[in-house]
């Protein structure tokens, strides 16, 4: 068995493939397009509130002043 892809190009060549299936000679098999990838940022963007966000940049600039002071 060999599996090859096939471009439709009307709804006669797509008829023709249905009838070569109902007399098993081969097996449509369709395709779904592949979904779109999105960026990270795009995926979660909005995932938390701007209080949160605040605050998280908060203690992400007093994390990075604790690794400069002097002990």
């Amino acid at each position: 068995m060999r599996i090859v892809t096939v471009e439709i190009k009307n709804d006669l060549a797509l008829s023709l493939l249905q009838n070569l299936e109902s007399m098993h000679i081969l097996r449509v098999i369709e395709n779904k397009p592949a979904p779109e990838k999105k960026k990270l940022s795009e995926r979660f963007s909005g995932c938390l509130s701007s209080e949160r966000t605040d605050e998280l940049q908060k203690e992400l600039t007093q994390m990075r002043n604790e690794w400069e002071r002097d002990i």
